[in-house]
């Protein structure tokens, strides 16, 4: 539920400026918006270069907006702010009296606390939601959840959902707590996850060749997502480990969860890990037997094994 009261009627959705719009995330969201056929302005400090036809490309930064910036601002229905946390929590108090009382404010940011409070600061009379997809943008919006956490509701609010449930996705609405939260569940926990079998994998000195050529499908998948997030941008799985205010307690259980473990091997038998894996189990309730299903439909698309290098084991 919306924090505030809806706001007035605007013109409707019209044109938009895109705060980011070279990073992956400022990408996807001017593409559903021009898809849409929205007048569409990208402005990123980094480039100058369109992001494709038919949208306007500015450099500028969104937290110190030049006139041409303003010009673009002053003049929009919706402002999305696809940019790293610091910047989008600066760019809230450079704000008010730009963007119009009418025009919609979106963020993309993975944490929603934060700037949940400092929307309601800054700029309480405008509508405003945050958005979070929850999965790479490469991936496209078909198909894919988007956490939508409505701070200010309104017609440009439902105009906006309506374009990314109109792109595939699919919109669940939830208040800055509640993802949060989740998002420590599902992000903070997953990635340290990958990462603590990544570091335990460097640590054991295992050759990949030999691994790969051995290693059977759930060991194959941790190689495939610790590959995934080894090589991508540093800065969103960061911003997911430090700045969510409940991943340390994701940490903190994963951390619990190895120490049962270790535990249960040390001094347990095997009755105790048959209650110990019933109990896990228990976790999915009446929807056990449609993740085991996922399961092997992931483990059945997995490549055949890549067998070792015979000159390495000459």
């Amino acid at each position: 539920m919306s924090a505030h009261p809806p706001a007035p009627a605007g013109p409707g959705l019209r044109r938009c400026v895109v705060a980011g719009g070279s990073g992956a995330v400022g990408r996807l969201f001017t593409a559903v918006l021009a898809d849409a056929g929205l007048d569409v302005c990208a402005a990123d400090p980094q480039t100058a270069g369109a992001a494709r036809p038919g949208v306007r490309a500015l450099k500028a930064d969104i937290t110190a907006p030049d006139d041409a910036l303003r010009a673009e601002l002053a003049a929009c229905d919706l402002l999305v702010l696809a940019v790293p946390e610091p910047v989008a929590l600066a760019a809230t108090a450079t704000l008010a009296g730009v963007l119009p009382r009418h025009a919609l404010l979106a963020d993309t940011l993975s944490v929603k606390t934060r700037i949940a409070e400092a929307v309601t600061a800054r700029l309480p009379d405008h509508q405003a939601v945050g958005l979070n997809p929850m999965f790479a943008p490469a991936l496209g919006l078909p198909g894919r959840p988007v956490a939508a956490v409505v701070l200010r509701d309104g017609p440009l609010v439902g105009e906006l959902l309506a374009l990314v449930t109109g792109g595939g996705a699919h919109v669940v609405r939830l208040d800055a707590e509640r993802h949060d939260r989740l998002a420590a569940v599902s992000q903070a926990l997953t990635h340290a996850t990958v990462l603590a079998f990544g570091h335990a994998l460097a640590g054991l000195g295992a050759d990949i060749a030999e691994l790969a050529a051995v290693a059977p499908p759930p060991h194959t998948t941790l190689l495939a997502l610790l590959a995934r997030i080894s090589s991508g941008t540093p800065e969103v799985y960061w911003d997911i480990q430090s700045a969510n205010p409940y991943a340390s307690d994701a940490r903190d259980a994963l951390a619990h969860g190895v120490d049962r473990l270790r535990a249960l091997a040390r001094d347990g038998d095997e009755q105790d890990f048959e209650r110990h894996l019933h109990q896990l189990s228990g976790v999915f309730g009446d929807r056990l037997e449609q993740f085991r299903d996922v399961c092997a439909g992931l483990f059945a698309e997995l490549p055949a094994a890549s067998p070792a290098d015979p000159e390495e084991n000459a």
